[in-house]
Order: C-alpha cells, then sequence, then structure tokens
C-alpha cells in the first residue's frame, strides 16, 4: 500500500550519498532496478517515481540505468520515459510485443537495453525473432544507443551447461544456463556489426531450434489427443461440497477439530546417507526400502502415539516436492550441477520440462498403501499439485504454460485415481505455488486463475464422494483470489497463518468460504516449540471466522526441514489444543456444523 512511500524521503539521501560516492570514485554508469514499474502502479507510486529520480538527478550521479524487467512497461512506459535517466532496460524475452510503443517513446539520446535472452529460463533465444527485432531497434536508434543485455539478472538460472555433461547432447543445443546466454549476446553483437561467423553460429542454433520440434521424447500423440479431448466435465467432483461432506463424515468418523500434518516429517541424517547411497550405487535398492519401511514405521506409530486423527507417511522417499514426481514421469529430464537460489541461503536444482508429460506407473501407491497398512487411522496420500509442478520448474518454451500444467493435472489424476483404488481416502494436492504463478498485470489475472483452478480440478475430477481431498498453500495472502481458491473445491484446505495470528482469515470470513479449513497453528519455520496455551488461542480466534465443523488443526506447513526432537513436543501440544477446544466446545453444547447449516446462517 501506500503506507510504505511514507519512507521514502528518509531513503533517498542514503541513495544520494552513495551515487555521489560512486562518481568519485569513477563510475560512469549505474544500474537501478525498477521492476514494479512492470506491475500495476496507483497514482501515488506514480508521483512517487518522479519525486525520487528528480531528486537524484538533482545531485551529482553517474548515468543512470534504469531497468525494468518480467513483463512490459505498458501503462507505465510514459512514466519510465519521463524520468530524467539516461538509460532504458526493457524485457523483450518476455514481453517483446513492447518493442514498437518503447522506440516511439524513447527520448532523443538515451540508451535502450534490450534484455534478449531470457533469465528466467534455460532455453537459447531463437535467432529468427531475436535478430530482427536488434535489426530493427539498430536502424532505428543507431548502433551506439543500443546495448545488448539478458532480460533480467542470471540469478534465475544455472552456472555453466558444459558442466552437464550427462545430458543428451540433443538436448544441450536447445539450452542456455548463465555462461552460455553471456556467449549469446556476444554472437548476437558480432552478428549486428557483420561478422560472417557470427551469423553462421546463429544459423546453426536456429537450425538446432528446428530440430526440437520433431526430436524424440518432445511431442506424445496420446499426450496431446488426452489433453486436447478434455471436456468440462473432467474438471468435476461427482456432486456438490455439501453432499461429498455428509459421504465422507460418514466414511471417516472423524472427531469434531480434526488434527493432521501438512505431510513431510524430520528427514534424518540416516535417511540422507541411505538416499546418498542408494543413488550413489553403494546401497542396492532391497536395503534403501528397509531404510525407508522404517523410517515410515517409525513416523506413522508417532502419529498414533499422540493422537494424531488423520496420519501421513512423512515422505522419507522424497528428496524433492516437484523432483521426486519428475523423475518419475516422461517429459522431464534433470541436471546434475543446476542450482539456483530460492531465497536466503536455500537452493534448489529445478527440473526441466523437455516434452509432453506423461505417466508410466504408479508414482506415490506403494508408500501410501504400505504406510495405511500400519495403521487403521485414515492415511492421506501426498501429491503435489500441477501448479506447483509447473512454477517450479524450467518449463519448455514451446507450449503455452496452460498447455503444460494439463498435461501434469492429467497424470497426477490418474494417480489420485490409483490412489483411491488402493484404499487411500484422504488426498492431499499440494498448491503452494498457486499465487506465486499470477501475472504482474491484474488484466492477466482473469485467464491465469481460469487455467490453474481448471488444471487442479482435473487432478482431483471423478474421484468418489467418499473420497476427500485436500490443498495446501503456503506463502500467500488470499484477500484478491479468495474466489479463484473457492473454485478449486478442494474438501480441506490448510493454510499458513500462525505468524499472521489468523490475520490471513480475513479474507474468508468476508467471503463465506463453505468448505473445510486448517489454518496452521504452529509456525514450522521456527525452531521454537509452541506451547499447547499459545495454540489454543490461535484455535480461538479461527474459531471466530469459521464453524467448529469447518476448522481442521495443522501445522503451518511440512516438517522436513525440522528435528524430531523439536516435532514431537510440537505436534504433542498440538494435539492437545484441539482435545482442549473439543472439550470446551462439548462443554458448551456447541455441536459441529455441517455446510448445510453454514448456508443458512450466512443467507439468514
Amino acid at each position: 500500500g501506500s503506507e510504505r512511500l511514507q519512507l521514502l524521503d528518509a531513503l533517498l539521501p542514503a541513495y544520494v550519498q552513495l551515487l555521489g560516492q560512486l562518481a568519485t570514485a569513477g563510475a560512469d554508469w549505474v544500474q537501478l532496478d525498477e521492476p514494479c514499474l512492470a506491475q500495476d502502479l496507483d497514482s501515488a507510486a506514480r508521483a512517487a517515481f518522479a519525486h525520487a529520480y528528480a531528486e537524484l538527478a538533482a545531485n551529482v550521479a553517474p548515468r543512470i540505468l534504469l531497468a525494468t524487467y518480467f513483463e512490459a512497461l505498458d501503462a507505465n512506459l510514459d512514466l519510465a520515459m519521463r524520468l530524467p535517466v539516461q538509460g532504458m532496460h526493457v524485457d523483450l524475452a518476455r514481453a517483446p510485443q513492447q518493442l514498437d510503443a518503447v522506440l516511439d517513446a524513447l527520448p532523443a539520446g538515451r540508451v535502450l537495453s534490450a534484455g534478449i535472452v531470457d533469465g528466467r529460463n534455460i532455453w537459447r533465444s531463437r535467432p529468427d525473432r531475436t535478430l530482427p527485432m536488434l535489426e530493427k531497434i539498430q536502424a532505428r536508434i543507431g548502433g551506439e544507443r543500443l546495448w545488448l543485455a539478458p532480460s533480467c539478472s542470471l540469478l534465475h538460472v544455472p552456472i555453466d551447461l558444459e558442466a552437464e555433461t550427462a545430458l543428451d547432447p540433443a538436448h544441450r543445443t536447445w539450452m542456455a544456463f548463465a555462461r552460455q546466454k553471456i556467449e549469446e549476446l556476444r554472437t548476437y553483437a558480432d552478428a549486428l556489426a557483420g561478422d560472417p561467423d557470427a551469423t553462421a553460429r546463429l544459423d546453426r542454433q536456429q537450425a538446432a531450434l528446428d530440430r526440437r520440434a520433431t526430436a524424440a521424447g518432445v511431442v506424445d500423440a496420446h499426450v496431446r489427443a488426452r489433453s486436447g479431448g478434455l471436456t468440462p466435465q473432467a474438471a468435476n467432483r461427482r456432486s456438490c461440497y455439501t453432499a461429498r461432506h455428509a459421504a465422507q463424515a460418514s466414511v471417516l468418523a472423524l472427531p469434531l477439530l480434526p488434527t493432521t500434518t501438512i505431510g513431510s516429517f524430520p528427514q534424518t541424517d540416516e535417511l540422507r546417507k541411505a538416499r546418498a547411497a542408494h543413488r550413489a550405487g553403494r546401497l542396492d535398492d532391497a536395503g534403501y526400502a528397509r531404510v525407508l519401511e522404517r523410517q515410515i514405521e517409525h513416523c506413522v506409530r508417532f502419529q498414533e502415539s499422540i493422537g494424531l486423527d488423520v496420519l501421513v507417511h512423512g515422505e522419507a522417499e522424497r528428496n524433492d516436492m516437484v523432483e521426486y514426481f519428475g523423475e518419475q514421469l516422461r517429459g522431464f529430464i534433470f541436471t546434475k550441477l543446476g542450482w539456483v537460489q530460492s531465497y536466503g541461503s536455500r537452493c534448489v536444482k529445478p527440473p526441466v520440462i523437455i516434452g509432453d508429460v506423461a505417466r508410466t506407473a504408479p508414482m506415490t501407491v506403494r508408500w501410501s498403501t504400505y504406510a495405511q497398512s500400519l495403521t487403521r487411522k485414515p492415511m492421506k496420500g501426498m501429491l503435489t499439485g500441477p501448479v506447483t509442478m509447473l512454477q517450479w520448474s524450467f518449463v519448455r518454451d514451446d507450449l503455452p504454460l496452460a498447455s503444460v500444467c494439463r498435461q501434469i493435472a492429467l497424470t497426477l489424476r490418474d494417480e489420485v485415481h490409483d490412489l483411491e483404488a488402493a484404499g487411500i481416502t484422504v488426498i492431499q494436492i499440494d498448491e503452494p505455488a498457486f499465487r506465486e504463478g499470477l501475472p504482474l498485470h491484474r488484466a492477466d489475472w482473469p485467464d491465469y486463475l481460469a487455467w490453474a483452478v481448471e488444471c487442479f480440478r482435473i487432478s482431483a475430477g471423478g474421484v468418489r464422494d467418499t473420497t476427500q481431498i485436500h490443498t495446501h498453500m503456503c506463502y500467500s495472502e488470499f484477500n484478491d483470489i479468495i474466489e479463484a481458491v473457492a473454485a478449486m473445491d478442494a474438501d480441506v484446505i490448510s493454510i499458513e497463518t500462525s505468524r499472521s495470528r489468523m490475520e490471513l482469515l480475513g479474507a474468508f470470513s468476508r467471503f463465506h468460504y463453505p468448505n473445510g479449513m486448517g489454518p496452521g497453528v504452529y509456525d514450522i519455520h521456527s525452531p521454537r516449540v509452541p506451547a499447547q496455551s499459545e495454540m489454543v488461542g490461535l484455535l480461538h480466534k479461527a474459531l471466530c471466522v469459521l464453524e467448529p465443523g469447518q476448522l481442521w488443526v495443522n501445522p503451518d506447513c511440512g516438517l522436513k526441514t525440522r528435528t524430531w526432537a523439536e516435532v514431537e513436543p510440537a505436534l504433542k501440544a498440538m494435539v492437545g489444543a484441539a482435545r482442549q477446544l473439543r472439550a470446551e466446545l462439548q462443554g458448551s453444547g456447541t455441536q459441529s456444523t455441517g455446510p448445510a447449516a453454514r448456508e443458512g446462517r450466512h443467507a439468514a
């Protein structure tokens, strides 16, 4: 909101001082990144931009290159071009359609930095599209004012493709990591200068990319036919939520305020060492399976001992919530050293979606059914949702994102039905990245939300009314997408709310969210073990928004990064909090409220 802008005047002197020091030190240019210029800005933000850059221009400073990326400038184009800077960087990899408008608005003498290689994905640029853009720019403004650059910082891609010696040689010709992207820029610059060797290199690059369309593993006719033949019914459950709720209550027989966890349990040193030994061939399949069985049994026995109502198997077999599934699907490939920064000091190694996605065999049934065989309590099957699989991968650039997501959704739909057939009656389809995929411009939100919701619903579509579908979302505020969250029609959604002290529930209250909900009462991002009384307090806050029959009790997120010494007392306290509140509600005569009753109350 605009409140943050009140800090601007206190911040500007630090920028003025720093830019002055850089000028004194001999810096000729300084790049200032302003990616928010690719977002929708209100009048206060626009005024703040004009004020801030006027202040910077009034003081001694190097020449400034103003950089924006990830989307087109669109409505902010005029604002950006009126700012007193000497250079402008725009993203022509993600938003090439803005080029003509940018050229028309570019002030005389201003440098244009053209972001022509995609800094957020690992594919080589297409010379047949990129070179004509550069030739157009050069013809309009001349070569001296044209700079060539990646679309954005290269921290989003791995460092060097040359280290990936195990990749298929054909695949490598389609890909570019940070070092190769810099080399691409040099080649384009040389080609613009008339270097025939550079032009020949671009011709070879284009020929390799053209061969990709017919390469083995890229197009699967069966997958294309199946996804192309989807009907609206594929995204529907058999009955409305009210009917499903009643059917599930009769089968699951859960208490008021049922307790569960989000999925993963601590990954111990023993488990990590066994996984590494198995990958290296020092531990055979049978030996590794015995390790996993011990870990899963320990997890199940612990959950039973403290009285959790819906159990999980703990995901001991999984290295990563996307990589684990991608390794079992056609259309995915993996790097050895393709690490990128996720947040803070955490790095991830995203899989690469290189072709049509298909499932060749069940992926989770073995360990879910093994865990279910150890207990009579409901065992929750755990899947990563299609939108999150998409968002947390390097996605092919030759199909629309929606088409790739539908392919993933169909593989998960098959897995859901296999879990159901194997006797798993509660299945969670995690979508922590659902909001993350929103486009920067609100005008583009409806299209994204339509296909993202559809893909989730395809994953869960067609299961029996008695099968309870959960989803989990974290890192999210829901006020502006609550209708889409409701349209997903999960029977239960768990969300991260403990750090906000349940404030994130406000959106669900105003919307009268009808389905089950588990607002997190235990912050798993901290080693601190919350007291039972603290969790009871959070649950009381939740009951100001939700009916008792809606409310589930669970942590904020998975427990993979925590230790057993932290998890055991925290979950015991969580179960104790649920029991305490059940007793309070029963003592006051409050009964579990079903969706039909809630609808009547809201209508009244």
